[in-house]
């Protein structure tokens, strides 16, 4: 379990700022891959490396020459599907402001109250909305 959260540590760690893409990862995905493919190498050249401050996302890149090269692989993926995840999730209430307004009148704002009118008016939200609901994970 313990490799598991600092697997999602070295995702967070990344940062790497890339273009949204068609697909996006939660934390949960996140955990897994990471889990599965630097686990080992968090226990071999990290296992000293804390969560705070960078640590893990530090000690690996630093040692990125030893690290299994599916590990390096996946940080980067994970990293790239994370930072679309925020992202849409940034860009999903003005691509959905339309459909917000026309199909949850009258539906106070806030608590996701707007977000529940859309998931269930889904069959008539505009296909834009409806896909910026699922990157951003809502559904």
């Amino acid at each position: 379990m313990r490799v598991m959260f600092l697997a999602l540590s070295t995702a967070f760690a990344i940062g790497l700022a890339m273009p949204a893409m068609a697909q996006t990862v939660g934390f949960g995905d996140a955990i897994k891959i990471l889990g599965a493919s630097c686990g080992k190498d968090i226990e071999t050249y990290c296992k000293s490396a804390h969560l705070a401050n960078n640590e893990i996302g530090q000690c690996l890149e630093k040692n990125q020459a030893k690290v299994s090269a599916q590990c390096n692989t996946d940080r980067v993926k994970v990293a790239a599907l994370l930072e679309a995840r925020f992202a849409a999730q940034a860009a999903a209430p003005k691509i959905c402001a339309r459909d917000a307004a026309q199909k949850c009148q009258g539906v106070k704002a806030g608590r996701g109250h707007v977000l529940r009118c859309l998931l269930k008016a889904q069959r008539t939200v505009s296909d834009k909305c409806n896909e910026a609901i699922d990157l951003a994970g809502y559904r």
